[in-house]
């Protein structure tokens, strides 16, 4: 008995071993799947009650109902006079020659002429109204520059007529002053304190389409895009933007409005995930201006200057690439009354580093005229300090600090022809798909109903010459469409983003 007692353990003991033996991976293979199990159930639980907390969209809710009210839909008039083509015999000529065909020839022993019309081209815009008390709303100089008439349509769909217009073109700005009737205003916040991946909202009218509000990120900051007479420093975000959201606030989650919503990059004309706007700190010192003196006063150095890479910076002695090349000083400029020379490198103005070109621009332009301020520059391979006291921006420089131009009649000459156009840096190339061999003006925005647009000209087509003259900067081609051979129009060459070359003979707008 006493060994029956012994053995029935001992042979329960070896079966049992003998069966984890053989199952046991099956059994430690459910047990981790129920283990893998109960940590997916627990996640979901949690994210069940994440979402029944739901911290970002009540976030989101509070800043649009605080915003929402201050954003305003701009609407805009400009009388356009223009001559019917088919009653202008000249105008058939330069296709047709004498010999024209019967259907356009004018009766025998008449004289067709011209005939002008007038109509109204309207537009749509957005804009934020910062100061309630005054009645001030911030939005883009390109929304309502040049035009007969602004009407500011509140949230509450109440309409305000303008009662002054001010803008700045060279920092695409402008404030349009109503009657401070019940409004209610977004307070500007600090751009500067804003960084890459923040969350941003945008709102604005896309497409005519009220109170709009998309959501994205700070995808970027200090971007320079259309280079040129522009100042920027501008803030790149993912937030959609589209027609219509230009001059619309860029807002952070405190409902502060940081940027201006000004601009896209895009091959389709719609968004595509790449949008800027002016930052907030930029506009808070131009309005003021606007406001204070009714235009914006900027510093003047006198230096023409480019950026240098790690080839140029060895051949110069340079300690990096950071800074500005002093390419030419300006005769009887600032800088050259100071003793700055040609191939001096400015890497600090008034203790603040210079990153760049377009980082040197902004803060001579920001520097008070009249006041002495110390240049740090590196010349000969040894650091040195220049005193220079900056001077008033001429007001023909046209946003080119290096040095005044004095081509006022060739740049209203362009105007004319319903366009802008602005050097091809190799940002703009890259950004709509052109090889860096590519030499010419890249045409920023075509007017509405001009001859530019009828003839197909749109944003992002390269000019390469006029008249049959190549053309690779923006005074050529200034030079060139300026001249007295223009008047009545001017033959162009233009290259497309897809690679293709043609013709267009664009005239200018009358009267």
């Amino acid at each position: 008995m006493k060994t029956l007692r012994v053995v029935w353990p001992v042979v329960l003991l070896v079966g049992m071993v003998a069966g984890a033996i053989a199952f046991g991976p099956m059994l430690a293979g459910r047990f981790a799947y129920a283990v893998q199990q109960g940590q997916n159930q627990a996640e979901r639980e949690n994210l069940a009650e994440l979402s029944r907390r739901d911290a970002m969209s009540p976030l989101f809710r509070a800043v649009v109902r605080t915003v929402s009210p201050a954003v305003v839909e701009i609407r805009v008039e400009k009388k356009v006079t223009v001559r019917d083509p088919l009653g202008n015999d000249e105008f058939l000529r330069r296709f047709f020659g004498d010999d024209l065909p019967l259907p356009l020839r004018p009766p025998e022993g008449s004289r067709r002429r011209s005939r002008p019309r007038e109509f109204f081209q309207r537009g749509l815009g957005s804009g934020v109204i910062v100061d309630a008390e005054n009645g001030y709303v911030l939005t883009n100089h390109h929304v309502v520059g040049e035009v007969d008439e602004v009407t500011v349509v509140l949230s509450d769909g109440r309409k305000l007529p303008a009662e002054w217009v001010r803008t700045d073109a060279q920092t695409d700005l402008a404030i349009v002053k109503v009657k401070p009737d019940k409004l209610v205003a977004a307070p500007l916040g600090d751009s500067g304190r804003m960084e890459v991946g923040d969350w941003v909202l945008a709102f604005g009218s896309p497409r005519g389409l009220q109170h709009t509000v998309t959501a994205g990120i700070i995808s970027a900051k200090g971007r320079a895009i259309h280079g040129g007479s522009m100042y920027e420093s501008l803030i790149q975000t993912d937030a959609a933007i589209n027609r219509g959201n230009s001059g619309g606030p860029l807002v952070n989650l405190r409902g502060e409005v940081i940027g201006i919503n000004n601009s896209i990059a895009t091959d389709s004309g719609g968004n595509e995930g790449t949008g800027f706007a002016v930052p907030s700190n930029m506009a808070r010192d131009i309005m003021k201006q606007l406001i204070d003196n009714g235009k914006v006063v900027r510093g003047y150095l006198g230096v023409r200057i480019q950026d240098v890479d790690e080839k140029l910076a060895r051949s110069f002695k340079l300690p990096g690439t950071a800074g500005a090349l002093v390419a030419q000083v300006a005769k009887g400029g600032p800088a050259e009354k100071a003793g700055m020379r040609d191939g001096d490198f400015i890497v600090r103005i008034n203790g603040e580093a210079v990153k760049n070109v377009n980082a040197l621009r902004n803060a001579v332009a920001a520097l008070t005229p009249g006041k002495t301020y110390p240049f740090e520059i590196w010349r000969d391979g040894e650091k040195k300090t220049i005193d220079i006291k900056i001077e008033e921006q001429p007001a023909d420089m046209a946003g080119d600090f290096s040095r005044p131009t004095t081509q006022k009649h060739q740049q209203a000459a362009a105007e004319k022809f319903g366009f802008e156009v602005g050097e091809l840096t190799a940002e703009l190339a890259k950004q709509h798909g052109y090889d860096q061999s590519v030499k010419g003006v890249v045409i920023l925005s075509v007017e509405a109903g001009s001859d530019a647009a009828d003839n197909g000209l749109a944003p992002g087509m390269v000019i390469v010459s006029v008249n049959g003259k190549e053309v690779a900067t923006v005074a050529e081609f200034l030079s060139e469409i300026g001249g007295k051979s223009s008047s009545e129009g001017v033959r162009l060459r233009v290259l497309d983003p897809s690679g293709a070359k043609r013709f267009v003979f664009v005239t200018p707008a009358k009267g």
